[in-house]
């Protein structure tokens, strides 16, 4: 059995960064006549967007390119692609016989080349394509849309790669240093996302606070906001994801206070809540900072919704520093927070510090923190009750309709369960009837939906 050589099998794992990349790369390739297939027997070209970020991470995409070696036919070809491939793309081969090609995460963009290299080489070597440096990203991204859309929602990457030195992190060694898209070319993107009647933008990128550094500019994420809300008047929701702690600027702030297309609705990684924990993982350490901010940002918008993450049982986590995690989370009440138990990355600084705590340590800490946040989010759901909140539909099932409020981004945070089938990419007023600790459950309150835009993201049931 023979393909047809212009169609390709695409399989996307990891973050929402890395599935961007993967839509780039469709786009590259429909471009130049390709089309994609859901059946890997089907297509002339495999290729796996890997993620390298955690050890669970690292063996499904092994696994999975493994899985299409084991099926691939003489004419195929398997590619792998992304994180995992930047990394290891050297000895991947050594792991996966049958892999024709490595691509890596700082020039996807060469899809093509590699393929057509592939097919002219004259002996059934490996071809790796790794560049060390990332320097032409957001310059040479031949016109595709830097996004993923997601039914009524759409992820926009601004930027690639990393400049933190965070020591628990392979992100810099993997995508390279920070590199910025030019705000023109993201803000022509949001106008096309705008004029396909997408409902929510989600900015993305490893630090959307950095945004702009490497350009010169100051405050560049507060300025780029401002251009996005004129390029894109009819979306209703901009989202912020991933800022970093010591950048949330007052001029931010004050933008997200000011424009009600940009949510009340940040996530800010902190990592950690005790100072000398920080320390060791070179993050910013400065704790009163975050009290502080917390304070500017909740006085600016008192509805908004406040997501962040930490590791627990980082090295040399002594009982008393995961105290002052806990007393940090009781203190700040967080909205959202997801919490991991650290994980082991070959050459990060933090894979040479002494004191590694044990697992069933790490698991009992993991469960103490999840514990208290539960009580923490269902008392903070529960204070919505007899509020109306927009809420963007996703599906319907059985008579009752899910969807996201503007205090849950995809995936990561909760849903608002609806009573009634209500239309899918619409956001509608509803009223909260009910509160679990991840979840509201609510009633729309017109009879025919339809799109709002209200000027605070909140209202009391006695004004809906």
């Amino acid at each position: 059995m023979t393909t047809d050589p212009h169609v390709y099998y695409l399989l996307s794992l990891g973050c929402s960064k890395n599935t961007v990349d993967s839509e780039s790369i469709g786009q590259l390739l429909s471009r130049d006549g390709y089309r994609g297939t859901g059946t890997p027997e089907d297509a002339s070209v495999l290729i796996v967007n890997t993620c390298g970020f955690i050890d669970a991470a690292k063996q499904e995409s092994i696994d999975s390119l493994r899985e299409l070696a084991a099926i691939k036919r003489p004419d195929q070809l398997l590619i792998a692609a992304g994180c995992l491939a930047q990394r290891y793309g050297a000895v991947l081969s050594e792991e996966i016989a049958g892999l024709d090609g490595v691509i890596g995460t700082r020039r996807w963009m060469d899809i093509l080349d590699l393929i057509q290299r592939l097919r002219g080489r004259k002996f059934p070597t490996p071809i790796y394509h790794l560049p060390d440096e990332a320097t032409t990203v957001g310059l040479d991204e031949h016109g595709v849309l830097r996004a993923s859309i997601q039914g009524a929602s759409a992820y926009l990457k601004i930027a690639d790669g990393c400049r933190r030195p965070c020591a628990f992190c392979a992100i810099p060694a993997i995508k390279g240093t920070h590199v910025s898209r030019p705000l023109e070319t993201i803000v022509a993107e949001a106008a096309r996302l705008n004029d396909l009647g997408i409902q929510e933008i989600l900015l993305i990128s490893q630090d959307t606070t950095d945004y702009g550094h490497d350009l010169g500019m100051k405050d560049g994420l507060a300025t780029l906001l401002e251009h996005l809300v004129v390029a894109a008047p009819d979306v209703p929701w901009i989202r912020l994801l991933y800022a970093y702690p010591g950048y949330v600027t007052p001029g931010l702030i004050d933008v997200m206070a000011r424009y009600p297309q940009i949510l009340p609705y940040l996530d800010m990684p902190l990592q950690h809540g005790h100072r000398e924990v920080l320390k060791r993982m070179r993050r910013p350490a400065n704790v009163d900072w975050v009290y502080d901010t917390v304070r500017k940002l909740r006085e600016a918008m008192p509805e908004i919704a406040i997501r962040t993450t930490f590791i627990v049982g980082y090295p040399g986590e002594t009982d008393e520093e995961f105290e002052g995690l806990i007393n940090f989370i009781t203190d700040l009440q967080f909205d959202r927070v997801g919490a991991f138990t650290y994980s082991y990355e070959i050459g990060t600084p933090s894979a040479s510090l002494p004191g590694q705590v044990p697992d069933e340590v790490k698991a009992a800490r993991l469960d103490r923190l999840m514990s208290i946040q539960q009580d923490i989010s269902h008392r903070r759901n529960q204070s919505l009750v007899g509020k109306t909140i927009p809420t963007l539909i996703e599906g319907y099932d059985q008579g009752l309709s899910v969807g996201r409020s503007y205090r849950d981004a995809p995936e990561i945070d909760g849903m608002v369960i609806v009573e009634g089938e209500l239309p899918i990419g619409q956001i509608v007023p509803v009223k909260i009837t009910g509160a679990m600790a991840y979840d509201l459950v609510g009633t729309v309150l017109i009879s025919t939906p339809q799109v709002v835009t209200l000027n605070s993201h909140t209202e009391s049931a006695e004004k809906a």
